[in-house]
């Protein structure tokens, strides 16, 4: 549904320029947050960034900064923020994490300039089929024809973005018409909140009819289906029936801990995911995908559920956390028995620091609503395993699995949520992708807590060797997988971007640590080595 409105300053001289139109019709449709890496043809656009108030600009210094800052953002204020970004090529810098919040259904409002519409005939250097870039990531794209034209494709880009599930909606805005004085008001189509579809009922039905029939049977949840609601209602159809609870392997955003079950993620690895799904009679999809192995192996299947088991209950696009609480209710099912209460500190691990270690401290000494963005399986799963009996918080996984998407989106997260503390929990490797995250975070401030698994190695790569026969790389593949020779000064690198880093090794350091970080105001960094 849209509801109309008037795109028009009264009390402007003159009219409004077309990129002044652009503006004040995307905050007019509630998206008041732009990231940006702007070039010669956004200028007009910066400068309506002033003549119209209300946006906070937030610059990155790496387009991929600025698109996984949106993701980030989009996932925790359930609404778009925008990027500017600058022709062809800049788009195509953040397009790693555009692939990322398409995964995650992330609405994500993509504004980028073009040359003037005049100037394209003579295709300059920086020409570039911008359409073809922004389409696979995309899930409306259009071009202005006009000034007027940026206003209206803007509130239609709206639009697009935040019908469920989410998708990315890109505007492609000529630089002669961000120019244009607009002569006459303009009238646009606003997005008006709307609710998640329901599930018929003769879905639910038949998936209750198959519970009561005692097969055995596993829940698969994810996108809205893994909020509070969702993992609550859940737990009641396990307590009914047996059934067996999983996340998604990478939910874009999962709550946790706080009482909520204890619903860990489907393993990463396709052997380990099919043994766990290996006894069900009936995997039943909430919000999820049917499970599919993240490359393909010789001899492993591709599909990870037996044959024949998967029934979907809820697609992303449909209320799945209302569908699981109406199934729960059809079966009869009770409330599940409290979790147990959060630990407290003592017994922590102390020595040399180990991914068990690390995800034991960080879950223990998380604050109430932390937002954690995990990207990395060094500590990921470790942290994510014992989370379950952490202060509630919410977890963002690298959904699309493109990497650098951890540190964007730990700031986006934090500029859409600015009273939570931010933990991101990154590997040294991806985090190298988009280190200029670290001084966004310093300019804006943003109480986001960086831990650095450091091992000095993209280790998951050489879990990777060892799966096509090389346990013992040759000193090629052992440099290709090596992060050491010179090793990263982690305190120096974000000293260098403004954020106070320190290094630790023990468990002991990391409780003390962490909690003076997470006591300080804005960012701070800690690498732990491993």
């Amino acid at each position: 549904m849209t509801h109309a409105t008037t795109v028009w300053q009264a009390n402007r001289s003159g009219g409004l320029t077309g990129a002044e139109a652009l503006i004040e019709t995307s905050l007019a449709a509630g998206v008041d947050v732009c990231f940006a890496n702007p070039g010669t043809t956004e200028m007009p656009l910066v400068a309506a960034l002033d003549s119209v108030p209300g946006t906070r600009a937030v610059l990155g210094l790496f387009e991929g900064v600025c698109t996984g800052a949106a993701d980030g953002y989009a996932r925790i204020a359930g609404r778009p923020a925008m990027t500017l970004l600058h022709l062809g090529p800049g788009f195509a810098n953040g397009i790693a994490n555009l692939h990322n919040a398409r995964r995650a259904h992330s609405p994500v409002f993509n504004v980028v300039g073009d040359h003037a519409s005049w100037h394209l005939v003579h295709d300059a250097p920086l020409t570039s089929d911008i359409v073809s870039l922004a389409s696979p990531v995309s899930g409306w794209v259009g071009t202005a024809a006009s000034g007027a034209g940026l206003a209206q494709l803007t509130a239609r880009a709206v639009v697009a973005a935040t019908a469920a599930p989410g998708c990315g909606a890109t505007l492609i805005a000529p630089a002669d018409f961000q120019q244009e004085v607009l002569e006459a008001p303009v009238d646009v189509e606003l997005p008006h909140p709307r609710s998640r579809p329901e599930v018929a009922a003769d879905v639910i039905d038949a998936i209750a009819k198959r519970l009561r029939a005692g097969e055995r049977a596993v829940l698969l949840l994810g996108g809205a289906a893994l909020d509070e609601r969702g993992q609550r209602a859940a737990a009641r159809i396990a307590s009914a029936t047996g059934a067996v609870l999983y996340g998604e392997t990478f939910p874009a955003a999962a709550e946790r801990g706080g009482g909520l079950p204890d619903l860990d993620r489907l393993p990463y690895f396709p052997e380990k995911a099919i043994e766990a799904l290996a006894g069900a009679q009936l995997v039943v999809l909430a919000g999820a995908l049917e499970p599919v192995s993240y490359f393909g192996y010789e001899g492993v299947p591709s599909l990870l559920a037996p044959s024949g088991t998967v029934e979907v209950l809820s697609t992303p696009e449909e209320d799945g956390a209302l569908a699981l609480e109406v199934l729960a209710d059809a079966l009869g099912a009770p409330e599940p028995a409290p979790q147990p209460p959060r630990p407290d500190d003592e017994g922590l691990p102390d020595g040399a620091l180990t991914p068990q270690s690390v995800g034991r401290i960080a879950s223990a000494m998380l604050p109430e609503h932390a937002i954690v963005s995990v990207e990395g399986g060094t500590c990921g799963y470790p942290f994510f395993t014992a989370s379950s009996r952490a202060a509630r918080h919410t977890t963002l996984t690298n959904t699309g699995g493109a990497i650098g998407q951890g540190l964007p989106a730990a700031a986006g997260a934090a500029i859409a949520a600015p009273g939570r503390k931010v933990v991101a929990l990154q590997s040294d490797g991806s985090a190298q992708y988009t280190i200029q995250s670290l001084w966004t975070m310093a300019r804006e401030q943003l109480p986001v807590v960086t831990l650095i698994a450091s091992n000095r190695a993209y280790n998951v790569l050489r879990t990777e060797l060892g799966r096509h026969g090389q346990s013992r790389p040759g000193p090629g593949a052992t440099a290709l997988t090596s992060l050491d020779g010179p090793a990263f000064d982690w305190p120096a690198l974000a000293r260098g971007y403004g954020v106070p880093g320190t290094r630790v090794e023990t468990g002991e350091a990391l409780r003390r640590e962490l909690g003076r970080a997470l006591a300080a105001g804005g960012p701070q960094l800690i690498e732990m080595a491993l």
